[in-house]
């Protein structure tokens, strides 16, 4: 059992390739640093999503929706309190929303804070920044950093969390 534990932040699991990704490359070279991991796309059990996924259109999978969409975020919320610092993929032509929420709530709750941006387009509000001004103060107010590199996560996340 690891001693600390941390939450990712991301969008990666809308997509295959940011799954491979997150669970071929990113989480096992976090675990491998003895961190454990609260992963928000394991955090809800998959067969109550699939379940509704799998609903005919209407009315009953929307108010299924509404109810499960609760329990997911009350989920991360507890995901995120459990843990002693944050990961947040930042990766898109802007921050995904829900990442950027996962930030705030994480800042307000004094986690540390680790940005990873391995994309090379430009996503910064001004010439001053990297991605959105907020994110980016959240971030770095955490104590944290933003990153371009998995190896620089690997070499940052140890001095952060």
């Amino acid at each position: 059992m690891s001693d600390k534990y941390i939450y990712i932040a991301s969008p990666l699991g809308f997509s295959e390739a940011g799954r491979h990704f997150m669970y071929n490359e990113l989480i096992p070279a976090i675990q491998q640093l003895g961190y454990g991991i609260n992963d928000p796309w394991k955090l809800t059990d998959e067969q109550q999503i699939q379940q509704v996924m799998d609903m005919p259109y209407g009315e009953e999978k929307k108010q299924a929706w509404q109810q499960l969409n609760r329990v997911i975020g009350a989920n991360n919320k507890m995901g995120i309190e459990k843990s002693d610092g944050v990961l947040a993929i930042l990766d898109g032509v802007d921050v995904d929303s829900g990442t950027a929420s996962e930030i705030g709530y994480a800042a307000a709750h004094s986690k540390p804070i680790l940005g990873y941006r391995g994309d090379f387009r430009l996503s910064a509000d001004n010439e001053g920044s990297i991605v959105n001004l907020q994110v980016e103060f959240f971030i770095r107010n955490s104590g944290g950093t933003i990153v371009h590199t998995l190896s620089d996560v690997l070499k940052t996340l140890p001095r952060i969390v």
